[in-house]
C-alpha cells in the first residue's frame, strides 16, 4: 500500500445541512490527515472544469448547477490507499444503494444531492487537487 493525497468535496448539500464535522470526522477517525481545507463557492467555470468528463452527458448542466449552489468545503486528505478508503466509506454514488456505516447511505438523501465528492483515481486526484487547491498548498 501507498500513501496517497485525494480530494473529498463536502458538497453545497453537506454544508448546508451542517454534516461537514461529521463527514470530517469519520476520515480523522480512520487515520486520514488533512493536508488542505478550503471554504468556497464553486464557480460555473470551476464546476464546468471539475465535471468536465461528463460534458457530453445529459445531467451535465445539473451537475454545475448543483455544486456551484452553495458553499464547498474542499479537503485533501492524504493516507494509505486514501483514493479506494475514502470512495469505499462514501458509499454508491445512489444514497439508496449505499450500505448502512458509509457517509452516503448515513447521510445522503437523494442521488442528486449526495453530500460527498471524493476522487476516483491517481489521475483524477492531481487533476481535481490542482483545481480546488491552485496555490499548490497539498
Amino acid at each position: 500500500m501507498a500513501v496517497e493525497r485525494t480530494l473529498v468535496l463536502c458538497k453545497p448539500d453537506a454544508v448546508r445541512r451542517g454534516l461537514c464535522g461529521e463527514i470530517v470526522s469519520r476520515f480523522e477517525q480512520r487515520g486520514f490527515q488533512i493536508r488542505g481545507a478550503r471554504l468556497l463557492k464553486v464557480s460555473k467555470a470551476l464546476g464546468q472544469q471539475h465535471y468536465a468528463e461528463h460534458k457530453a452527458r445529459p445531467f451535465f448542466g445539473e451537475l454545475v448547477s448543483f455544486i456551484s449552489s452553495g458553499p464547498v468545503l474542499a479537503l485533501a486528505l492524504e493516507g494509505e490507499s486514501a483514493i479506494s478508503v475514502v470512495r469505499t466509506m462514501m458509499g454508491a454514488t445512489n444514497p439508496a444503494d449505499s450500505a448502512p456505516g458509509t457517509i452516503r447511505g448515513d447521510l445522503a438523501l437523494e442521488l442528486a444531492e449526495n453530500v460527498i465528492h471524493g476522487s476516483d483515481s491517481k489521475a483524477s486526484a492531481k487533476r481535481e487537487l490542482a483545481l480546488f487547491f491552485p496555490d499548490g498548498l497539498v
